[in-house]
């Protein structure tokens, strides 16, 4: 291995940041948003679709979601899909546009829904953790065939726990921005 390549070290981490924003784009807040019903996949044509290959999502109002399905005889496949996929939302169809109402978060929901996002930054963060531990095995396992120097050793070790912490900083950052933004009423 020789040197450690602190581009894909930051680049991976970066990409955790980058999973955890996806993740919080599809936890529900007040407002409507079409990544909500990205995770929502539809039984069509005997195979499991994403709901953006069967229709086109659209945000209409602030508390109204819509999705325009382009096969008429998939209009109750994806209505079902929505209705099953655990957002707490209730879709109503009108010929082959279903309309998804987006109603207020009670108290209670907003405490679940910031602890969904605590559980999905902790996950960020350990995946930031396990990309600096291989890292440090990697490093140790370099010094001690001898390819790299124990001061080198040392400073590169001090390079990604810099990078680690850079990270683990924006998780942190970006979750407590997603918390007060479903707890803001």
């Amino acid at each position: 291995m020789s040197e450690p390549d602190l581009d894909d070290i930051e680049r991976r981490m970066s990409g955790a940041v980058e999973a955890l924003r996806r993740e919080f784009q599809g936890l529900r807040t007040g407002r409507a948003s079409a990544a909500l019903l990205d995770p929502v996949v539809v039984e069509v044509y005997g195979a499991k679709t994403p709901l953006n290959q069967v229709g086109t999502v659209g945000v209409p109002e602030p508390r109204m979601l819509t999705v325009q399905v382009w096969d008429k005889s998939n209009t109750s496949a994806v209505e079902k899909s929505i209705r099953d996929a655990g957002l707490g939302l209730n879709p109503m169809t009108d010929g082959n546009l279903i309309r998804i109402p987006i109603p207020e978060l009670s108290g209670e929901r907003r405490q679940e829904l910031t602890k969904v996002a605590g559980r999905y930054a902790e996950q960020a963060r350990v995946a930031i953790r396990n990309i600096r531990r291989d890292a440090m095995d990697g490093l140790k396992k370099s010094e001690k065939d001898g390819e790299i120097s124990q001061d080198d050793q040392k400073l590169y070790s001090d390079e990604i726990q810099s990078l680690t912490n850079k990270y683990v900083g924006e998780v942190d950052e970006t979750a407590k921005q997603k918390e007060a933004e479903i707890l803001q009423v």
